[in-house]
């Protein structure tokens, strides 16, 4: 029962992975656009960014990613028609400040969300957290690497607490809820 819990998390992941991060923006008219709000943007030719500061809320269908700061990187590629027009393919996407990805039925939040198209891997970074339903699992980084279908989920860095010759070091664990009916 357990196992089918944990599959069910990453299975939500993954869904939610693969329908918000298409590499290709505008290549798939039947995909619904993904919609970005922000209090400021900013884009640099020369380094081929877009920065979203402030409050920015980004939605496709019924993804939704909120944090503080978003910028999308991107790399352009010549197309393979003879017209040799160009099209931006997004590169990296960095999200920094109280990271919110959240669906239907799945909630992921961290102090940073970074999403690599090259390999297709997103990592969730710092104070990690996902739910499913009541099911949690929380750890300092959870990485995702969607083509393999898989996860891991790293723990914390080592905390000292104490002063003096009180002072004692503890390392944060992985830690994952599963309720059972």
């Amino acid at each position: 029962m357990g196992k089918i819990k944990i599959f069910s998390i990453y299975a939500a992941l993954l869904f939610i992975i693969c329908c918000f991060f298409q590499p290709v923006v505008g290549a798939q008219e039947k995909e619904p656009p993904i919609v970005v709000e922000a209090d400021q943007m900013s884009s640099t030719e020369e380094s081929n960014t877009v920065l979203f500061l402030g409050n920015v809320d980004a939605k496709q269908g019924d993804l939704r990613i909120l944090s503080d700061e978003m910028t999308v990187y991107y790399h352009e590629a010549a197309t393979q028609d003879q017209e040799a027009d160009t099209e931006q393919k997004i590169e990296k996407l960095v999200c920094v400040g109280n990271v919110e990805l959240s669906s239907a039925e799945w909630l992921g939040t961290s102090d940073q969300m970074i999403y690599y198209s090259g390999n297709r891997k997103v990592m969730l970074v710092g104070d990690a957290k996902a739910w499913q339903g009541e099911n949690m699992i929380a750890g300092e980084k959870i990485v995702y690497y969607i083509d393999e279908g898989r996860s891991e989920v790293v723990g914390g860095t080592t905390t000292v607490i104490g002063e003096g010759d009180k002072k004692e070091e503890k390392k944060q664990r992985v830690k994952m809820t599963i309720m059972q009916k």
